[in-house]
């Protein structure tokens, strides 16, 4: 959500920081700008909507200066307008901002007292004007922009650009992520290390409450009390491959593809196959635990609801799912016999890391199952497990949330064998079935012209209904999310047993109910509530297996999928979910990798 970019370069700015913001766009936003610094000047270009149109107005009227910052902004005070945009601009003062400035109406009627005036509704222009006033009175920069900070309440990632300082940019985090990048004679600055992908290798992640005094030699970084920081110099790894869709038309076809490989390169570093001799969750002792609290949001929210069913199932412990924007206003009570997992695509999800924080002291151990290294979450945890998903640019997420499902099982195992679980006695063959899960996964992403052909009829819909159970609850709910979040068709996620409690008021001829139901100890049931949904003229999209559509019967569409054993059967299914999303999503024209209103990072509360 929202993105930054900033250089101190050698060649010109404009370009650069423009290829950043294109590494940004998967975050989510509506509107971009820049603004550069040449002889001495500041100048900048704004425009609504996609970053196409930000650079055809700077192939129109471009940018000079090899000094400049960018922004793209998602909409949170003020409506998406080119006057809403940043870059803000206060006189000799430029400011880019990710993040929400608690009091800045208190600032704002301040500063009008003063003689201020206001052109924009967002917060941020009152930290561009309150820097100017600051400057007026004589401060220089760097001061002005301690003072300015000293002052703002609430979450905020904000980067400084001013006239007559060519050589100088200053950043301020607190509660929303900023980078460092060290180049040769250059310094760059962004929101996320993938924004300098191309440029730098060579990273430091300031920390909450840093100040950092950037010049094109590096960095002077200052922590929260005022004091001098030695923040960590970390190596990443460079390239622009990731930008690239390669053969696919979408970067989510890109990345629904990438499962097999990238579940395959979870399953050899948690030592379900090969030979590791480190993996990341061996640190962890399941057997004097009570219980496991599961933090997340959104899909990362809905592999934890599957977790919860391996942990009692397979590892005897009690497990709780909180939907992290709720979990600490409600201030639950935690044990210190218990571990929290909070999982997180980004690491940078503004809810699950103030969860996060709160748990903290409060159980044994924090664990984050993150796909970001360097990541906020990642960072503030006591065991970061990756989820080696590499990067994802579609909003919706599908690799990533396969390979959370993928790293919370690898948890799970252990945690059955470290408590001598019941279930453990057939460890060895979970660990064979789960070492061919990779081919499983090909195959099933092989049935996309039968998913295809049901999207032609999915399409036509204005509403829909994924049922599930037990395993294949939290996949309906996960269904139900995709088909919402890129077809912007409204669809909802039941247990299946909770049809005739309510949504069974919906079923007529023109309602699709897809059931997720591969063949098992529910599968009767399934056919039972298959048979109430047909009864009312409710069109069936079933997918099951090949037992579980001889089973069921003649009688609607069905997508057939490869055999697996009932615990893999989430990572499996998952694939027809997403394929389903996406192709109704193609046919009906929706923006697949960019839906409207959502971000990538959820970075504000």
């Amino acid at each position: 959500m929202c993105g930054i970019t900033g250089i101190l370069g050698v060649r010109e700015a404009a370009p650069r920081l423009l290829d950043g913001l294109r590494r940004l766009e998967y975050r989510g936003y509506d509107s971009a700008g820049i603004a550069t610094l040449h002889e001495g000047r500041l100048d900048r270009r704004r425009a609504a909507g996609k970053l196409v149109n930000l650079s055809a107005l700077l192939a129109q009227d471009p940018l000079r200066g090899t000094a400049g910052i960018g922004h793209t902004r998602w909409a949170t005070h003020g409506a998406p307008t080119v006057q809403n945009a940043h870059p803000h601009r206060a006189g000799p003062v430029a400011v880019v901002h990710n993040g929400i400035i608690e009091n800045y109406r208190t600032l704002r009627d301040r500063l009008r007292a003063g003689g201020a005036h206001f052109e924009t509704g967002t917060d941020t222009e009152t930290v561009a004007k309150l820097c100017e006033s600051l400057l007026a009175g004589g401060l220089p920069p760097v001061e002005a922009t301690r003072q300015t900070v000293a002052a703002l309440e609430g979450a905020y990632a904000l980067l400084f650009l001013f006239d007559g300082a060519n050589d100088l940019l200053v950043a301020v985090c607190r509660g929303s992520p900023l980078v460092l990048g060290h180049g040769k004679g250059e310094m760059f600055v962004a929101s996320d290390a993938q924004a300098m992908a191309s440029m730098t290798g060579r990273v430091t992640c300031l920390e909450d409450g840093d100040l950092a005094i950037i010049t094109r030699q590096g960095a002077e970084i200052l922590d929260a009390a005022g004091n001098r920081a030695n923040r960590e110099m970390r190596t990443i790894p460079r390239g622009a491959e990731i930008m690239e869709k390669g053969p696919h038309k979408h970067f989510m076809a890109r990345e629904i593809a990438e499962q097999p490989e990238v579940l395959a390169a979870v399953l050899r570093a948690y030592g379900v196959t090969g030979a590791t001799a480190a993996r990341p969750h061996d640190g962890l002792d399941f057997a004097g635990i009570e219980r496991v609290t599961l933090v997340a949001c959104g899909t990362a929210y809905l592999a934890c609801q599957v977790a919860k069913y391996w942990f009692e199932s397979m590892a005897g412990l009690p497990a709780d799912v909180d939907i992290a924007s709720e979990f600490r206003h409600r201030a639950p009570p935690l044990t210190e016999n218990s571990y929290a997992i909070f999982v997180s695509q980004s690491g940078e999800t503004a809810d699950t890391l103030a969860a996060l924080r709160y748990t903290a002291e409060k159980v044994r151990k924090t664990i984050a199952v993150v796909n970001v290294a360097e990541s906020s979450i990642s960072r503030a945890c006591d065991v970061p497990l990756p989820t080696l998903a590499g990067p994802e640019i579609g909003v919706a997420s599908t690799k990533a949330f396969t390979c959370q499902l993928a790293v919370l099982l690898a948890l799970v195992l252990r945690a059955g064998q470290q408590r001598g679980h019941p279930a453990m006695a057939e460890a060895r063959n979970l660990k064979t079935a789960m070492r061919a899960l990779p081919g499983v996964v090909r195959r099933a992403l092989g049935r996309q012209e039968a998913i295809r052909a049901a999207c032609q009829e999915l399409a036509e819909a204005r509403n829909a209904l994924f049922l599930g159970r037990g395993l294949m609850y939290p996949l309906a709910l996960e269904g139900a999310l995709k088909l919402k979040e890129i077809s912007y068709i409204h669809a909802e996620g039941y247990a299946g047993g909770e049809l005739k409690h309510g949504p069974l008021a919906l079923v007529d001829e023109h309602m699709p109910v897809i059931v997720l139901a591969p063949a098992g100890p529910l599968f009767d049931k399934n056919v039972n509530t298959i048979q109430e949904v047909m009864a009312r003229g409710g069109r069936i999209i079933l997918v099951t297996d090949a037992a579980g559509a001889a089973a069921a019967g003649a009688g609607g569409r069905t997508i057939l999928l490869p055999p697996v054993a009932d615990v893999l059967a989430p990572i499996v299914y998952a694939i027809p979910v997403q394929l389903l999303a996406y192709h109704t999503a193609v046919i009906k024209g929706t923006d697949v990798d960019q839906p409207r209103n959502l971000a990538k990072s959820v970075t504000v509360e």
